[in-house]
Protein backbone atom coordinates (compact mmCIF):
# COMPACT_ATOMS: atom_id res chain seq x y z
CA UNK A 1 0.00 0.00 0.00
CA UNK A 2 1.30 3.14 -0.84
CA UNK A 3 -0.82 6.33 -0.45
CA UNK A 4 -3.76 7.60 1.76
CA UNK A 5 -6.31 9.00 1.23
CA UNK A 6 -8.04 8.04 -1.45
CA UNK A 7 -8.17 11.21 -3.89
CA UNK A 8 -4.00 10.17 -4.07
CA UNK A 9 -4.12 6.45 -4.33
CA UNK A 10 -6.93 6.59 -7.21
CA UNK A 11 -5.31 9.95 -8.94
CA UNK A 12 -1.78 7.77 -9.51
CA UNK A 13 -3.02 4.57 -10.77
CA UNK A 14 -6.26 2.97 -11.18
CA UNK A 15 -8.45 6.37 -12.97
CA UNK A 16 -8.56 5.50 -16.89
CA UNK A 17 -5.21 7.83 -17.92
CA UNK A 18 -4.49 9.96 -20.58
CA UNK A 19 -1.35 9.41 -22.24
CA UNK A 20 -0.60 6.42 -24.40
CA UNK A 21 2.59 4.38 -24.07
CA UNK A 22 4.75 3.88 -26.87
CA UNK A 23 5.75 0.29 -26.10
CA UNK A 24 3.65 -2.12 -27.92
CA UNK A 25 3.41 -6.09 -28.09
CA UNK A 26 2.33 -8.14 -31.08
CA UNK A 27 -0.51 -10.53 -29.87
CA UNK A 28 1.87 -13.36 -31.04
CA UNK A 29 4.76 -12.11 -28.73
CA UNK A 30 2.03 -11.82 -25.70
CA UNK A 31 1.06 -15.52 -26.30
CA UNK A 32 4.66 -16.81 -26.20
CA UNK A 33 4.98 -14.76 -23.10
CA UNK A 34 2.06 -16.22 -21.69
CA UNK A 35 2.72 -20.01 -22.41
CA UNK A 36 5.84 -19.19 -20.91
CA UNK A 37 4.54 -17.82 -17.31
CA UNK A 38 1.96 -20.65 -17.40
CA UNK A 39 5.35 -22.50 -17.18
CA UNK A 40 7.29 -20.87 -14.71
CA UNK A 41 6.13 -20.17 -11.28
CA UNK A 42 5.02 -15.81 -11.13
CA UNK A 43 4.77 -14.17 -7.94
CA UNK A 44 4.21 -11.24 -7.30
CA UNK A 45 5.99 -9.98 -3.50
CA UNK A 46 3.44 -7.01 -2.78
CA UNK A 47 -0.47 -7.04 -3.22
CA UNK A 48 -2.85 -4.51 -1.37
CA UNK A 49 -5.47 -6.92 -2.02
CA UNK A 50 -6.23 -8.03 1.31
CA UNK A 51 -7.23 -4.13 1.68
CA UNK A 52 -10.55 -5.47 -0.12
CA UNK A 53 -11.05 -8.58 1.76
CA UNK A 54 -13.40 -6.49 4.63
CA UNK A 55 -15.85 -5.30 1.89
CA UNK A 56 -19.11 -6.96 1.93
CA UNK A 57 -19.52 -7.07 -2.33
CA UNK A 58 -15.81 -8.35 -2.77
CA UNK A 59 -15.43 -11.91 -4.13
CA UNK A 60 -11.94 -12.53 -5.37
CA UNK A 61 -13.51 -15.14 -7.31
CA UNK A 62 -15.12 -12.34 -9.40
CA UNK A 63 -13.75 -10.34 -11.88
CA UNK A 64 -13.88 -6.35 -10.92
CA UNK A 65 -12.69 -5.10 -14.01
CA UNK A 66 -13.27 -1.16 -14.53
CA UNK A 67 -13.09 -0.93 -10.72
CA UNK A 68 -10.94 1.65 -9.24
CA UNK A 69 -10.82 -0.63 -5.90
CA UNK A 70 -9.52 -3.68 -7.83
CA UNK A 71 -6.68 -5.18 -10.09
CA UNK A 72 -6.47 -8.19 -8.74
CA UNK A 73 -8.89 -11.14 -8.22
CA UNK A 74 -8.80 -15.18 -9.71
CA UNK A 75 -9.66 -14.61 -13.15
CA UNK A 76 -7.40 -11.39 -13.61
CA UNK A 77 -4.84 -14.32 -11.65
CA UNK A 78 -5.31 -16.43 -14.29
CA UNK A 79 -5.74 -14.20 -17.41
CA UNK A 80 -2.15 -12.84 -16.66
CA UNK A 81 -1.00 -16.20 -15.46
CA UNK A 82 0.16 -14.83 -12.14
CA UNK A 83 0.50 -17.64 -9.46
CA UNK A 84 0.28 -15.15 -6.67
CA UNK A 85 2.65 -13.95 -4.41
CA UNK A 86 2.83 -12.06 -1.11
CA UNK A 87 -0.38 -10.75 0.19
CA UNK A 88 -0.35 -7.51 2.54
CA UNK A 89 -1.33 -6.71 5.99
CA UNK A 90 -1.55 -3.21 5.45
CA UNK A 91 -1.84 -1.03 8.13
CA UNK A 92 -2.03 3.12 8.20
CA UNK A 93 0.03 5.13 10.54
CA UNK A 94 -1.89 6.69 13.30
CA UNK A 95 -0.97 9.27 15.46
CA UNK A 96 1.32 7.42 17.95
CA UNK A 97 -0.75 7.43 21.14
CA UNK A 98 -1.49 4.80 22.76
CA UNK A 99 -5.32 4.48 21.57
CA UNK A 100 -3.55 4.08 18.04
CA UNK A 101 -1.29 1.98 18.92
CA UNK A 102 -4.00 -0.34 20.25
CA UNK A 103 -6.14 0.34 17.08
CA UNK A 104 -3.37 -0.34 14.92
CA UNK A 105 -2.85 -3.84 17.04
CA UNK A 106 -6.09 -5.12 16.28
CA UNK A 107 -6.05 -3.38 12.22
CA UNK A 108 -3.31 -5.94 11.94
CA UNK A 109 -4.73 -9.45 13.78
CA UNK A 110 -8.22 -8.84 11.60
CA UNK A 111 -6.53 -8.46 8.49
CA UNK A 112 -4.50 -11.61 9.52
CA UNK A 113 -7.79 -13.45 10.20
CA UNK A 114 -9.47 -11.51 6.69
CA UNK A 115 -6.99 -13.16 4.68
CA UNK A 116 -7.11 -16.52 6.29
CA UNK A 117 -10.94 -16.35 5.82
CA UNK A 118 -10.36 -15.87 1.46
CA UNK A 119 -7.91 -18.93 2.32
CA UNK A 120 -10.84 -21.22 4.42
CA UNK A 121 -13.80 -20.33 1.55
CA UNK A 122 -11.43 -20.99 -1.92
CA UNK A 123 -9.56 -24.17 -0.53
CA UNK A 124 -9.62 -25.34 -4.20
CA UNK A 125 -8.29 -22.09 -5.91
CA UNK A 126 -5.88 -20.83 -2.89
CA UNK A 127 -3.20 -22.03 -0.72
CA UNK A 128 -1.45 -20.91 1.84
CA UNK A 129 2.55 -21.14 1.49
CA UNK A 130 5.01 -21.19 4.46
CA UNK A 131 8.16 -21.75 3.29
CA UNK A 132 10.24 -21.34 0.20
CA UNK A 133 9.86 -24.72 -1.46
CA UNK A 134 6.04 -24.76 -1.26
CA UNK A 135 5.17 -22.39 -4.17
CA UNK A 136 6.04 -24.77 -6.70
CA UNK A 137 3.92 -27.86 -4.74
CA UNK A 138 0.89 -25.05 -4.41
CA UNK A 139 1.14 -24.44 -7.78
CA UNK A 140 1.72 -27.65 -9.07
CA UNK A 141 -1.61 -28.61 -7.75
CA UNK A 142 -3.70 -25.99 -9.47
CA UNK A 143 -4.06 -23.56 -6.96
CA UNK A 144 -2.72 -20.45 -6.35
CA UNK A 145 -0.04 -19.30 -3.66
CA UNK A 146 -0.29 -17.09 -0.72
CA UNK A 147 2.69 -16.14 1.10
CA UNK A 148 1.55 -13.35 3.93
CA UNK A 149 3.24 -10.16 4.32
CA UNK A 150 3.09 -6.91 6.34
CA UNK A 151 3.62 -3.64 5.59
CA UNK A 152 3.84 -0.98 7.92
CA UNK A 153 5.34 -2.66 11.45
CA UNK A 154 3.05 -0.30 14.09
CA UNK A 155 0.96 -3.40 14.72
CA UNK A 156 3.59 -4.67 16.70
CA UNK A 157 4.07 -1.60 18.24
CA UNK A 158 1.64 -2.21 21.12
CA UNK A 159 3.13 -5.78 21.65
CA UNK A 160 5.99 -6.52 19.57
CA UNK A 161 5.84 -10.23 21.21
CA UNK A 162 2.96 -10.77 18.79
CA UNK A 163 5.57 -11.68 16.24
CA UNK A 164 5.76 -14.81 17.07
CA UNK A 165 1.77 -14.81 16.54
CA UNK A 166 1.88 -13.87 12.87
CA UNK A 167 4.53 -16.31 12.32
CA UNK A 168 3.14 -18.54 13.51
CA UNK A 169 -0.07 -17.56 11.40
CA UNK A 170 1.73 -17.57 8.24
CA UNK A 171 3.67 -14.51 8.15
CA UNK A 172 6.82 -14.61 5.75
CA UNK A 173 7.94 -11.17 5.03
CA UNK A 174 7.91 -7.58 7.00
CA UNK A 175 8.50 -4.21 6.60
CA UNK A 176 9.30 -1.72 9.77
CA UNK A 177 7.46 1.24 8.61
CA UNK A 178 5.59 3.23 5.91
CA UNK A 179 5.03 6.42 5.22
CA UNK A 180 5.91 8.31 8.35
CA UNK A 181 8.12 7.61 11.01
CA UNK A 182 7.08 5.11 13.95
CA UNK A 183 8.70 3.71 17.23
CA UNK A 184 10.56 1.22 15.28
CA UNK A 185 12.26 3.18 11.94
CA UNK A 186 12.63 6.24 9.88
CA UNK A 187 10.40 6.51 6.94
CA UNK A 188 12.10 7.67 3.45
CA UNK A 189 8.80 10.14 3.38
CA UNK A 190 8.29 11.80 6.82
CA UNK A 191 8.01 15.33 6.07
CA UNK A 192 9.42 15.78 9.84
CA UNK A 193 12.58 14.21 8.56
CA UNK A 194 14.80 11.50 10.46
CA UNK A 195 14.13 10.50 13.97
CA UNK A 196 15.75 7.74 14.29
CA UNK A 197 18.54 8.03 12.07
CA UNK A 198 18.21 4.70 10.92
CA UNK A 199 16.29 1.90 12.85
CA UNK A 200 15.39 2.76 16.77
CA UNK A 201 16.69 0.18 19.42
CA UNK A 202 13.51 -1.17 19.42
CA UNK A 203 13.84 -1.36 15.46
CA UNK A 204 17.21 -3.48 15.78
CA UNK A 205 15.62 -5.90 18.25
CA UNK A 206 12.22 -6.32 16.05
CA UNK A 207 14.18 -7.46 13.29
CA UNK A 208 16.95 -9.60 14.86
CA UNK A 209 13.52 -11.04 16.47
CA UNK A 210 12.39 -11.77 12.66
CA UNK A 211 15.76 -12.92 11.54
CA UNK A 212 15.39 -15.36 14.78
CA UNK A 213 12.36 -16.77 12.82
CA UNK A 214 13.14 -17.03 9.34
CA UNK A 215 11.09 -13.78 8.27
CA UNK A 216 12.22 -12.22 5.05
CA UNK A 217 12.89 -8.18 6.03
CA UNK A 218 11.75 -5.70 3.66
CA UNK A 219 13.10 -2.55 3.09
CA UNK A 220 10.54 -0.50 0.88
CA UNK A 221 9.43 2.77 2.80
CA UNK A 222 11.94 2.85 4.99
CA UNK A 223 15.08 5.79 4.90
CA UNK A 224 18.31 5.52 3.58
CA UNK A 225 19.89 4.89 6.79
CA UNK A 226 17.66 1.84 7.69
CA UNK A 227 19.21 0.44 4.41
CA UNK A 228 22.24 1.01 6.01
CA UNK A 229 21.21 -0.43 9.27
CA UNK A 230 20.22 -3.46 7.53
CA UNK A 231 22.68 -4.10 5.12
CA UNK A 232 25.17 -3.88 9.11
CA UNK A 233 23.79 -6.01 10.49
CA UNK A 234 21.54 -8.48 9.17
CA UNK A 235 23.41 -12.02 8.69
CA UNK A 236 20.67 -12.88 5.87
CA UNK A 237 19.62 -10.99 2.62
CA UNK A 238 16.86 -8.64 2.41
CA UNK A 239 14.49 -7.59 -0.36
CA UNK A 240 12.70 -4.27 -0.97
CA UNK A 241 9.23 -5.75 -1.88
CA UNK A 242 7.75 -2.49 -4.29
CA UNK A 243 10.63 0.33 -5.05
CA UNK A 244 12.36 1.90 -8.23
CA UNK A 245 15.65 3.51 -9.41
CA UNK A 246 16.69 6.77 -8.01
CA UNK A 247 18.86 7.20 -11.29
CA UNK A 248 16.12 7.31 -13.23
CA UNK A 249 13.53 9.55 -10.91
CA UNK A 250 15.17 10.88 -7.92
CA UNK A 251 12.30 10.33 -4.93
CA UNK A 252 13.05 9.54 -1.39
CA UNK A 253 11.57 6.25 -1.75
CA UNK A 254 13.66 5.24 -4.69
CA UNK A 255 16.91 3.66 -3.93
CA UNK A 256 20.22 4.68 -5.87
CA UNK A 257 23.15 2.79 -7.38
CA UNK A 258 25.29 2.30 -4.93
CA UNK A 259 23.06 1.04 -2.91
CA UNK A 260 21.40 -1.41 -5.28
CA UNK A 261 25.02 -2.76 -5.55
CA UNK A 262 25.13 -2.91 -1.56
CA UNK A 263 21.89 -5.00 -1.57
CA UNK A 264 23.30 -6.87 -4.51
CA UNK A 265 26.45 -7.88 -2.82
CA UNK A 266 24.40 -8.78 0.10
CA UNK A 267 22.41 -11.45 -1.79
CA UNK A 268 19.27 -9.36 -2.03
CA UNK A 269 16.46 -8.40 -4.33
CA UNK A 270 14.96 -5.52 -5.62
CA UNK A 271 11.15 -5.83 -6.80
CA UNK A 272 10.00 -3.43 -9.89
CA UNK A 273 7.47 -1.14 -8.76
CA UNK A 274 4.79 0.29 -10.88
CA UNK A 275 3.24 3.00 -8.70
CA UNK A 276 3.75 5.87 -11.38
CA UNK A 277 4.78 8.63 -8.63
CA UNK A 278 8.11 6.93 -8.34
CA UNK A 279 8.55 6.69 -11.76
CA UNK A 280 8.26 9.99 -13.00
CA UNK A 281 6.93 13.28 -11.53
CA UNK A 282 2.64 13.65 -11.22
CA UNK A 283 2.49 16.00 -9.66
CA UNK A 284 -1.10 17.67 -9.86
CA UNK A 285 -2.71 21.37 -10.17
CA UNK A 286 -4.35 22.79 -7.16
CA UNK A 287 -7.82 22.67 -9.11
CA UNK A 288 -7.32 18.66 -9.42
CA UNK A 289 -6.45 18.00 -5.91
CA UNK A 290 -9.47 19.71 -4.74
CA UNK A 291 -12.01 17.96 -7.34
CA UNK A 292 -10.59 14.78 -5.94
CA UNK A 293 -11.21 15.94 -2.46
CA UNK A 294 -14.52 16.66 -3.06
CA UNK A 295 -15.09 13.05 -4.90
CA UNK A 296 -13.42 11.25 -1.73
CA UNK A 297 -15.72 13.16 0.28
CA UNK A 298 -19.40 12.64 -1.83
CA UNK A 299 -17.92 8.72 -2.16
CA UNK A 300 -17.34 8.09 1.72
CA UNK A 301 -13.66 7.50 1.67
CA UNK A 302 -11.55 4.38 0.16
CA UNK A 303 -12.10 2.36 3.50
CA UNK A 304 -15.84 2.26 3.98
CA UNK A 305 -16.52 1.99 -0.10
CA UNK A 306 -18.34 -0.66 -1.65
CA UNK A 307 -16.92 -2.11 -5.05
CA UNK A 308 -20.07 -0.93 -6.63
CA UNK A 309 -19.22 2.97 -5.38
CA UNK A 310 -15.73 1.67 -6.99
CA UNK A 311 -17.20 1.64 -10.00
CA UNK A 312 -18.48 4.95 -9.94
CA UNK A 313 -15.22 6.01 -9.11
CA UNK A 314 -13.64 4.94 -11.49
CA UNK A 315 -15.91 6.59 -14.26
CA UNK A 316 -16.04 9.69 -11.89
CA UNK A 317 -11.72 9.42 -11.77
CA UNK A 318 -11.97 9.02 -15.86
CA UNK A 319 -14.25 13.08 -16.01
CA UNK A 320 -11.25 14.58 -14.20
CA UNK A 321 -8.93 13.16 -16.46
CA UNK A 322 -10.58 15.10 -19.15
CA UNK A 323 -11.46 17.91 -16.94
CA UNK A 324 -7.97 18.40 -15.34
CA UNK A 325 -5.53 16.62 -17.56
CA UNK A 326 -2.23 15.83 -15.06
CA UNK A 327 0.96 14.14 -15.85
CA UNK A 328 0.58 9.72 -15.81
CA UNK A 329 3.55 7.42 -15.75
CA UNK A 330 3.57 4.83 -18.54
CA UNK A 331 4.38 1.05 -19.39
CA UNK A 332 7.26 2.98 -21.19
CA UNK A 333 8.59 4.49 -17.44
CA UNK A 334 7.83 1.54 -15.40
CA UNK A 335 10.51 -0.48 -18.45
CA UNK A 336 13.05 2.24 -18.15
CA UNK A 337 13.36 1.58 -14.37
CA UNK A 338 13.20 -2.00 -14.58
CA UNK A 339 15.77 -1.81 -17.31
CA UNK A 340 17.96 0.31 -15.27
CA UNK A 341 17.85 -2.07 -12.02
CA UNK A 342 18.80 -5.09 -14.37
CA UNK A 343 21.65 -3.20 -15.50
CA UNK A 344 23.00 -2.25 -12.26
CA UNK A 345 22.60 -5.45 -10.70
CA UNK A 346 21.77 -7.96 -13.03
CA UNK A 347 18.79 -10.69 -13.48
CA UNK A 348 19.69 -12.60 -10.08
CA UNK A 349 18.83 -9.11 -8.00
CA UNK A 350 15.86 -7.62 -9.26
CA UNK A 351 12.15 -9.33 -9.28
CA UNK A 352 8.24 -7.55 -9.66
CA UNK A 353 6.23 -5.89 -6.76
CA UNK A 354 3.61 -4.09 -8.31
CA UNK A 355 2.22 -2.71 -5.90
CA UNK A 356 -1.49 -3.62 -7.29
CA UNK A 357 -4.43 -2.45 -5.45
CA UNK A 358 -2.37 -0.16 -3.52
CA UNK A 359 -1.40 2.16 -6.14
CA UNK A 360 0.39 0.27 -8.68
CA UNK A 361 -0.32 0.53 -12.33
CA UNK A 362 0.93 2.57 -15.53
CA UNK A 363 -0.98 3.27 -18.85
CA UNK A 364 -0.11 0.64 -21.07
CA UNK A 365 -0.24 -1.99 -17.71
CA UNK A 366 -3.68 -1.83 -15.51
CA UNK A 367 -4.32 -4.79 -13.39
CA UNK A 368 -2.91 -8.05 -13.20
CA UNK A 369 -4.44 -9.68 -16.53
CA UNK A 370 -1.37 -7.47 -18.05
CA UNK A 371 1.48 -9.04 -16.67
CA UNK A 372 2.55 -11.03 -19.92
CA UNK A 373 3.87 -7.65 -21.09
CA UNK A 374 6.51 -7.68 -18.79
CA UNK A 375 7.48 -10.96 -19.84
CA UNK A 376 7.16 -10.45 -23.45
CA UNK A 377 9.97 -6.61 -22.91
CA UNK A 378 12.50 -9.62 -20.87
CA UNK A 379 12.28 -12.37 -23.97
CA UNK A 380 12.86 -8.84 -26.35
CA UNK A 381 15.68 -8.09 -23.94
CA UNK A 382 16.92 -11.27 -24.63
CA UNK A 383 17.15 -12.71 -21.20
CA UNK A 384 16.84 -16.48 -21.30
CA UNK A 385 13.95 -18.81 -19.24
CA UNK A 386 16.09 -19.18 -16.43
CA UNK A 387 16.88 -15.52 -15.86
CA UNK A 388 12.87 -14.67 -16.67
CA UNK A 389 12.18 -17.62 -14.12
CA UNK A 390 14.11 -16.29 -11.32
CA UNK A 391 13.28 -12.87 -12.01
CA UNK A 392 9.39 -13.77 -11.62
CA UNK A 393 10.11 -15.93 -7.91
CA UNK A 394 13.43 -17.62 -7.83
CA UNK A 395 15.20 -14.65 -6.83
CA UNK A 396 12.71 -13.33 -3.74
CA UNK A 397 11.88 -17.26 -2.85
CA UNK A 398 16.19 -17.88 -2.89
CA UNK A 399 16.42 -14.91 -0.09
CA UNK A 400 13.33 -16.66 1.86
CA UNK A 401 15.34 -20.11 1.44
CA UNK A 402 18.41 -18.88 3.13
CA UNK A 403 16.26 -16.89 5.90
CA UNK A 404 14.57 -19.74 6.85
CA UNK A 405 17.66 -22.01 6.51
CA UNK A 406 19.50 -19.40 8.62
CA UNK A 407 16.69 -19.70 11.43
CA UNK A 408 17.20 -23.27 11.54
CA UNK A 409 20.54 -23.28 11.84
CA UNK A 410 20.55 -20.95 14.68
CA UNK A 411 17.16 -22.97 16.53
CA UNK A 412 19.43 -26.29 16.40
CA UNK A 413 20.80 -27.27 19.16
Amino acid sequence: MTLRPLSLLVSLSLCWPLAASAVEFSQAELAKASALQQRLLTLDTHLDTPANFARPDFNIMQRHDHNALSQVDYPRMVEGALDGGFFAIYTDQGDRTQAAHRAERDHGLQRMMQIHEMLAANPDKFQLALTADDAARIKAAGKRVVYISMENGSPLVADPSLLSFYHAAGLRLMSTVHFANNEFADSATDPKGAEWKGLSPTGKALVNEAVKLGIVIDQSHASDAVFDNLIDMMPVPFILSHSSAKAIFNHARNLDDARLRQLAAKGGVIQANAYGGYLIDETKSPERKQAEEALEKRLGGWENMTMAKGAELASAMAELDKQYPRPKATLDDFFQHFGHMLDVVGPDHVGIGMDWDGGGGVTGMQDASDLPKITAWMQRRGLSEAQIANIWSGNVLRVMRQAQDYAARQAAP
